[in-house]
């Protein structure tokens, strides 16, 4: 091998070299700039979630139209948030549960925060119990990254909607055949995994938290 060849596959080598250094260097600075803007924006999107929920509560209880009534005799629900502690066979998990409560005292209904995987990423959302435990009132999504088009439909009205007074008592199961049932839901078409995903979410909340709600329910 003569020294011209010696030495062009030696600058070759060097620059794949330089170039996976440069790679590895911007990955490393994006990497750091993206840990940056979470760390910054973390607080305050969080902030927003709460508030965001907060508003959200008297619908996911009442309704939206039994919660915009409300809302214009000038009269509030009173919100309480607090932490449902429940053990799991190796762990314990815990539920943000907002109970919601009248002018007058009476029970309104409950409002659980809970998330799970979906398709693409985390779900999280809200989902309303009735004061008995027994019925589910409501569901909004707090937050998803579900395809666009697709999955995403699980935030939209008319698909949330099916959700209101389902029973809290039993599974709900998902359907593709718009079968009529008091626990199917029917599936977003070509979006099973997501609508699966969010049946499950509520199933085990739930399940989860129905206990503690009838035993520490104040009459």
């Amino acid at each position: 091998m003569d020294d011209t060849t010696s030495e062009k596959r030696e600058r070759f080598q060097n620059n794949n070299l330089l170039q996976a250094w440069l790679v590895l260097t911007l990955a490393l600075i994006f990497g750091i700039a993206l840990a940056g803007v979470q760390a910054a924006l973390g607080p305050k999107i969080e902030a927003n979630k709460i508030k965001e929920t907060m508003e959200k509560v008297p619908e996911v209880v009442l309704g939206l139209e039994a919660a915009q009534k409300l809302a214009a005799s000038g009269e509030a629900l009173n919100i309480q948030s607090r932490i449902i502690e429940v053990d799991k066979k190796d762990k314990k998990k815990f539920y943000t549960v907002y109970e919601a409560r009248f002018q007058d005292n009476a029970l309104a209904g409950w409002v659980a925060k809970a998330g799970g995987q979906g398709y693409a990423d985390k779900i999280e959302l809200l989902v309303g119990i009735d004061a008995l435990a027994e019925n589910i009132t409501g569901l909004f999504i707090l937050d998803q990254k579900e395809t666009p088009g697709l999955g995403n439909k699980i935030s939209d009205t008319a698909w949330r909607n099916q959700f209101i007074d389902k029973p809290a008592t039993s599974p709900l199961v998902v359907v593709k055949d718009k079968s009529q049932g008091p626990s199917k839901i029917d599936a977003i078409s070509g979006a099973t995994i997501s609508s699966v995903s969010v049946c499950g979410i509520i199933n085990q909340t739930v399940s989860d938290i129905g206990p503690k709600l009838t035993s520490t329910k104040k009459e």
